[in-house]
């Protein structure tokens, strides 16, 4: 990779957590945003999981694309298989994004897909029971509707609207 972007879709956007140079609303084609999968240590625990975001199969996914300098990257990539690779739920993925400032460009970036055979992917819950998840659980970085409500509130602020975020947010 000639430059350096991570692509982030869930609390990435809004607690990155690691160096950038700059910021940009992207888009990720043939990827969605979905409350799949149960989380064992950040928003829950193995006994009571809490509920994410991950990238599914399907549709178009907005988000953010964080450029990282050179030299900064493989603490960045360290920093983030700490993070999004405690349980091994997503696998590490390459993907083009357009980035959405004023010269829309396509870019390649890191970024964190589902992993569909692992034992904490949910799949498609309906928005009863998600909410339900999320209300009753808190893990090491918090509670799970603090996570849900920050990630609906970048969202939010940046134009975009989550109508399944939006429902599961209402009972909260």
């Amino acid at each position: 990779m000639q430059e350096f972007w991570v692509f982030g879709y869930g609390s990435l956007m809004w607690r990155p957590g690691f160096a950038h140079r700059q910021k940009i609303p992207a888009l990720l084609h043939g990827m969605n945003r979905r409350l799949c999968v149960y989380s064992y240590v950040h928003r829950g625990t193995e006994t009571n999981p809490g509920l994410v975001l991950g990238l599914d199969r399907g549709g178009a996914c907005h988000g953010v694309a964080f450029q990282v300098e050179a030299e900064n990257w493989q603490d960045t990539l360290a920093y983030l298989r700490a993070r999004e690779q405690v349980t091994n739920v997503y696998l590490e993925a390459r993907r083009k994004i357009t980035l959405r400032g004023q010269t829309p460009r396509a870019v390649e970036a890191i970024t964190y897909i589902v992993d569909r055979t692992h034992r904490q992917y949910a799949g498609t819950l309906p928005v009863q029971e998600q909410r339900a998840i999320v209300r009753r659980s808190v893990g090491q970085s918090g509670p799970n509707p603090d996570y849900v409500l920050s990630t609906l509130a970048q969202l939010r602020e940046m134009g975009i609207r989550d109508e399944n975020l939006e429902a599961v947010a209402a009972g909260l």
